[in-house]
């Protein structure tokens, strides 16, 4: 997008209370002002802008995405171009070794960047309002799942103070008899006076895997002993260890209310065949890889920006004569956990990703570090794939190998 097609420039320094602009327009004048952050004064001033220029604004801002960017996209006269923050620091940095950080001047660097780097700094182009949908399903589920950790986490160190023998017996402390367990023993004197056979029924009540370790669980039960015999110490953390269990529910149940609408989603999305026909791929993470990659066949012109994008393409630094190699630190971790944790599936369901981990692993390579190059080399596969709008073949891929003469199916 050519930065010359807008009629006014604008760099904004976004705040909770107010926004810093500092504006240019076409004959390079410049003026700062101060945005309310409401959104009638927000609606205001974007309005009263673009009837004074008649024509599209670009506004840069440190952001991809939050209250301000969600504003603006409201206005079809704007186009938002996203400045990294550490991009902006170190800008500001060179033009103020002292330190010195003021607004209206990092409003001034944003505008800056976006006229002196158009090519760098690209803007925002979204995504169907499907696909947007789904990718703010995943993020909220991102955070539901990291408060179960943060619960559960909170409940062993709770258990820890008066109780820890559930924890010996049990080796998922999220899993819904575990916490049944605490809810209705939350005791170990509480769980000594039911009869073992009141134990047994419901140990075995869930069923499944669990139900082989019944009769030793209930022998570490009639073998326990007390951590401690203060009522007040017991009294207390009891409460507090119920109180995280109905926590550590509730946050569970939602986040299978978000797998349902996330599964319901992504079976109406045009590219999901795509995704459902990697090996391995799962009911959780096509939706994952799909939300990452969205749906704009321009956002990404060739797989190695997917791999920069994701975080599994390495860096390598050299000054003088010294060299050396290390992981990307800026990059979505969310997105890279996701095409690791794939990779790691494919090893046992692909053919050739098998082989290619096992030469990685006889090279002395770790599992990670094996497991990371599998997934960069499948970025490839994804990103022809997603662009041509063409499902993954493992037949026709191996045959592509074989009239290749890749060394791999030489293994």
């Amino acid at each position: 997008m050519s930065i010359d097609q807008f009629a006014a420039h604008v760099g904004l320094d976004w705040a909770d209370k107010k926004h810093d602009v500092c504006i240019q327009f076409r004959n390079g004048e410049r003026r700062f002002e101060v945005i309310q952050h409401t959104p009638e004064s927000l609606d205001t001033w974007l309005n009263t802008l673009h009837k004074q220029v008649n024509g599209r604004i670009a506004v840069a801002l440190e952001l991809k995405k939050g209250p301000i960017v969600y504003a603006l996209q409201k206005y079809p006269f704007i186009t938002v171009f996203p400045v990294h923050a550490l991009s902006l620091a170190r800008y500001r940095q060179a033009f103020s070794p002292s330190g010195a950080k003021d607004d209206p001047q990092d409003a001034e660097l944003a505008l800056d960047l976006m006229l002196r780097y158009p090519e760098k700094i690209k803007p925002i182009e979204p995504s169907t309002g499907e696909l947007r949908l789904l990718q703010q399903l995943f993020e909220q589920r991102r955070l539901l799942v990291e408060d179960k950790r943060r619960f559960v986490n909170r409940l062993i160190n709770t258990l820890k103070q008066y109780y820890p023998q559930p924890l010996e017996w049990f080796s998922h402390r999220d899993s819904g008899l575990f916490l049944d367990l605490i809810a209705k023993w939350p005791s170990l004197q509480l769980l000594k006076r039911a009869r073992a056979n009141t134990i047994r029924r419901f140990l075995n009540s869930k069923g499944g895997p669990a139900v082989k370790h019944t009769e030793s669980r209930i022998e570490h039960i009639r073998n326990a002993l007390p951590l401690t015999t203060d009522q007040y110490v017991i009294e207390a953390n009891m409460l507090l260890a119920v109180t995280q269990v109905k926590q550590i529910k509730l946050v569970v149940e939602s986040i299978k209310v978000y797998d349902v609408r996330i599964d319901e989603l992504f079976k109406t999305l045009p590219d999901a065949d795509i995704f459902k026909s990697l090996p391995g791929i799962g009911p959780c993470m096509g939706p994952r890889m799909l939300a990452a990659l969205g749906d704009n066949r321009n956002r990404f012109n060739c797989a190695e920006e997917i791999q920069n994008y994701a975080g599994i393409a390495p860096v390598t630094e050299r000054s003088g004569q010294k060299s050396w190699v290390h992981w990307r630190w800026q990059c979505s971790k969310f997105v890279r956990q996701t095409f690791v944790e794939w990779a790691a599936k494919t090893v046992h369901t692909s053919y050739w990703a098998g082989i290619y981990y096992q030469g990685q692993r006889s090279k002395g390579k770790s599992h990670q570090s094996a497991v990371r190059a599998l997934a960069f080399k499948w970025i490839r596969i994804i990103y022809r794939c997603w662009k041509t709008k063409c499902c993954y073949d493992e037949a026709k891929y191996l045959k592509a190998l074989k009239e290749r003469d890749s060394p791999l199916l030489k293994t």
